[in-house]
């Protein structure tokens, strides 16, 4: 009864699960959405967005438009559809033999139903429920990886798009200096030296210049393609430049829930589980060989039984039954890799685990360190050097200097304000990472308020010392 009643029951919707928890690890108010595409169906290009394209906006084209994600989608629904399969009984199988001869034909007929894989449902469809789980966590893992490209994407265009005005500003100074050595070398005031300096950093600006042009459309163009729009324009108008908030708990509370929320670790966890159901399975009594028990194979599989039917010069009929003899093989070679198996994924997790607190401490680290940087930049370096440029010019302008004194201080200004461009999208990158590295957007916003503990599977696996701790 226990066995018809699983198999009645279908496999839990993880997939729609899966949809919501994208949406939630990423901060969108609503839940992925699974798209189906015909044979001929390849949409190159989504819709253009013309105009304003906000972070937001790109975040959620590109989580809605990803192949990679919807791929990821497909495969949760791969695992639904095992799920299912794994509540089935099997089918019975009809085995029927007519002979010809002297007198009636003879005719034999057996109904067999193998029933050792019915009673293996319970065990199997488990199995099948974690692994589902896991490919669920898979899911999430490749929605966080779509949203920190398109966040990093942006910052990358926004800060090119920043870059370009800034050395424009510049170029206008060094015209305005041209200007003046030229007037100065017609007074006989200056010599042809002024002249020619000024002349070679007007075309290295400009040089600089181009570069960065070429960089802003380079960012926009891989934008494109992380918003579903690789062949447009991309000449929408961005979010203006601004640097990233840097309000951060402490380390360790990213460490530890990282260690809760992470997809990767909950991917091998329910992994792990769905092996303990292999190991059961391998074994026909659910011990294994950390247990007082020793180990007993399964040579029941496959097992059967039915009804023989016989006609000759009568009827007959009778029950049937049917299962291998444990001669040669005793189950020890799959009972062997199925504790592999789990001896992999137990060290795979602790591996996850260590990766997870280096990506939470290489980002947080990586981000302070900008910040500071950053104001260190805004609030001392760009102030010292805008007020060395004011003194050199003026002392140039009345002749108490030449122009290399002018245009060193000018340089190293506008070295400066490019500076703490490439300072800014450094630290945005770095919290990019550091939520990415936390879980995503759900996993931070449960920083602000009580750092979620870590669960007991997980805390046991951190340390290669609790290994055994894990039992599938």
């Amino acid at each position: 009864m226990l066995v018809l009643t699983i198999g009645c029951q279908p496999a839990p919707r993880v997939d729609l699960e899966a949809a919501t928890s994208m949406g939630d690890a990423i901060g969108l108010p609503d839940a992925v959405q699974f798209r189906k595409l015909g044979a001929d169906d390849v949409p190159l290009d989504e819709p253009v967005a013309a105009g304003q394209l906000t972070l937001a906006m790109a975040m959620q084209r590109s989580v809605l438009t990803d192949p990679s994600l919807q791929a990821a989608l497909a495969r949760v629904r791969m695992a639904v559809a095992d799920a299912d399969q794994a509540r089935l009984l099997p089918n019975p199988v009809l085995f029927v033999v007519v002979r010809w001869g002297a007198g009636s034909p003879q005719v034999e007929a057996s109904f067999v139903q193998d029933f050792m894989q019915a009673l293996q449902i319970p065990r199997r469809s488990s199995a099948a429920d974690n692994r589902l789980r896991s490919a669920a966590a898979d899911a999430v893992t490749v929605a966080l990886d779509v949203a920190a490209e398109v966040q990093q994407r942006y910052a990358a265009a926004q800060a090119a798009s920043a870059l370009v005005p800034a050395l424009r500003a510049r170029m206008q100074v060094v015209e305005r200096m041209a200007t003046i050595a030229d007037d100065r070398l017609s007074a006989g005031e200056a010599g042809a030296g002024d002249v020619a300096t000024l002349g070679a950093q007007r075309v290295s600006l400009q040089v600089d210049i181009d570069t960065a042009v070429l960089a802003e459309r380079e960012a926009r163009i891989r934008l494109a393609r992380a918003i579903g729009e690789p062949s447009s324009m991309a000449d929408w108008t961005l979010d203006p430049w601004t640097p990233p908030a840097v309000d951060l708990q402490p380390e360790g509370a990213w460490v530890k829930v990282a260690l809760s929320k992470r997809p990767e670790i909950q991917a091998i966890a329910w992994k792990l589980a769905a092996l303990g159901d292999d190991k059961a399975l391998a074994h026909l009594l659910p011990w294994d060989e950390d247990d007082a028990l020793l180990p007993l194979p399964n040579p029941w599989e496959p097992a059967s039984a039915g009804v023989d039917f016989q006609k000759e010069d009568g009827s007959a009929i009778g029950p049937s039954f049917a299962t291998p003899v444990p001669i040669f093989d005793m189950g020890q070679a799959r009972r062997a890799r199925v504790t592999a198996e789990v001896q992999a994924a137990r060290h795979d997790l602790v591996n996850a685990s260590r990766q997870v607190i280096e990506e939470v401490r290489t980002a947080y680290q990586t981000l302070l360190a900008s910040a500071a940087n950053q104001r260190r930049i805004r609030g001392q370096l760009i102030p010292l050097q805008e007020r060395r440029r004011s003194i050199a010019d003026a002392a140039y302008r009345v002749g108490e200097s030449d122009v290399t004194t002018l245009f060193l201080a000018e340089h190293d200004l506008q070295m400066a304000q490019a500076q703490v461009i490439a300072v800014e999208l450094q630290a945005s990158n770095a919290r990019v990472r550091l939520q990415r590295a936390v879980g995503g957007a759900a996993a931070e916003r449960s920083l602000t308020g009580a750092v979620t503990a870590v669960p007991a599977m997980l805390s046991d696996t951190v340390q290669i010392s609790t290994l055994e701790k894990v039992q599938p």
